[in-house]
């Protein structure tokens, strides 16, 4: 074995989060190792975020060319995976070449180690047969790894991750997505606008439902006017091959073929795999406890998706700069996560913050429910074809503020950035009523929402 390395921090996982923070770091002029057994800058610039997003902006451009008829002439659509596939490669994720984020970290004065980082002391990460001993602090940023659920059957034929998905060079003629959340949504609507016929299989009663009820029955409907075949309530009993195509048992009795499958029923984080239990953490946890500094305990920080706050970049990114401030000794306002802001991309798109209203009223918040439809405002009327959706705001009835909030429809997600203001400055309702609200915008539908509450 190697003598060790001595560094002032040691950051074990460099996706968004941690690549951010060790650059950090390492500018304020402390020495940083920085570990990945994969590719520096994680899951989202590679497969997630940047390149589902090139294939989602693809797939808008189809449906909307397949509304022009009755708007504004006609249009002859002729899908073509190819060039979507090529610019993922060209553009977005360098074709999973991360040489350029490895060499951008380093120029700041960090040190970057392949391969699996473990802590196996408090202070000491082993990469393989070298240890590194960090002299101020190792920073947690592992993130998660897709959950494969215990399905008979699902490890004799071959599926797909969301990994897979981006990848592809090409379509499969038929598709069954398991998993009705953010990520199973967005990429079923995308190959099925690129002409594949898709099912979606979701266990719980709705599909996206970690969001308001009326998210799920709109995306439905969605589905449904678009060809995709959505089973809700509806759990997988066997996986097996039936001939050429990958079989599904329902226990609602159906089953359902397809020539590939996509297994998108979650994602999970793997606490022993970067020994947090050499520092006296429970290993078994679904999440790593941090406090509002992120610290877990002395000596140790944990960012990202490993900490349970968010599955997403920018929960990442805002808990990089308030860990590097403390690791620096600098002042920095401590985390909060009332008002995470979420998006899922798919058309209409889904933009949310805060609580649901379920949420707020099993905390025991006295609630109050605005609501109005996007084809109802002046707006979502004029946009006609596409304009599927609503706002809904939750309030707070005693403190006379938003504590949620949801803006589904053309933009969701950038309608939902005054809600996000709303939620996390907790703007009282009365002042949001007096804003004037430009016309005719899309986010002006929130006054009508608001007025609703008052109904």
């Amino acid at each position: 074995m190697s003598d060790p390395i001595r560094a002032d921090v040691v950051v074990i996982g460099m996706g968004p989060g941690g690549e951010d923070l060790a650059g950090r770091l390492a500018e304020s002029g402390l020495d940083v190792v920085g570990i990945d057994r994969a590719l520096v800058g994680g899951e989202c610039p590679y497969w997630g975020c940047v390149p589902s997003k090139m294939m989602i902006r693809a797939a808008d451009l189809l449906a909307e060319a397949r509304r022009i008829p009755g708007m504004a002439g006609d249009a002859v659509v002729r899908p073509d995976w190819a060039p979507v596939a090529q610019r993922i490669r060209d553009e977005a994720t360098d074709n999973w070449d991360d040489r350029v984020a490895v060499e951008r970290f380093e120029g700041k004065g960090g040190r970057f180690l392949r391969g699996e980082g473990r802590i196996v002391a408090p202070g000491r990460v082993a990469v393989g047969d070298q240890i590194v001993e960090a002299g101020r602090g190792i920073v947690v940023a592992t993130g998660t790894r897709p959950s494969i659920p215990p399905i008979p059957g699902l490890h004799r034929v071959s599926y797909w991750t969301n990994r897979e998905a981006i990848e592809a060079k090409e379509l499969p003629s038929s598709l069954i997505v398991l998993g009705g959340g953010a990520i199973g949504v967005e990429l079923a609507q995308v190959f099925a606008r690129f002409g594949v016929d898709v099912s979606v299989v979701e266990a719980l009663d709705r599909l996206v439902p970690a969001d308001e009820p009326e998210a799920g029955t709109q995306l439905a409907e969605v589905f449904a006017a678009e060809g995709i075949a959505v089973h809700t309530s509806a759990t997988v009993s066997e996986v097996h091959r039936d001939g050429r195509r990958v079989a599904v048992d329902l226990d609602t009795g159906d089953t359902v073929a397809a020539a590939q499958l996509l297994v998108a029923t979650g994602r999970r984080a793997d606490l022993a795999a970067v020994g947090l239990g050499a520092v006296g953490i429970d290993e078994t946890q679904r999440a790593v406890p941090v406090d509002d500094r992120l610290r877990v305990t002395d000596g140790v920080w944990a960012i990202g998706d490993i900490t349970g706050k968010g599955e997403f970049t920018h929960v990442a990114m805002y808990q990089s700069a308030i860990a590097a401030a403390d690791l620096l000794g600098e002042e920095h306002e401590p985390a909060r996560y009332h008002a995470v802001p979420r998006v899922t991309f798919t058309d209409p798109e889904i933009g949310a913050v805060g609580l649901t209203e379920a949420q707020a009223r099993e905390t025991g918040i006295a609630v109050a429910v605005g609501l109005t439809r996007v084809p109802h405002t002046a707006r979502g009327w004029i946009h006609k074809a596409g304009n599927d959706g609503f706002i809904k705001v939750v309030a707070d009835t005693d403190r006379g503020t938003l504590v949620g909030a949801t803006a589904m429809g053309p933009n969701g997600g950038e309608v939902l950035g005054l809600l996000s203001v709303a939620v996390h400055a907790a703007v009282r309702v009365d002042s949001l009523r007096a804003m004037i609200y430009a016309y005719p915008t899309f986010h002006r539908g929130i006054e009508d929402a608001l007025r609703d509450l008052e109904a």
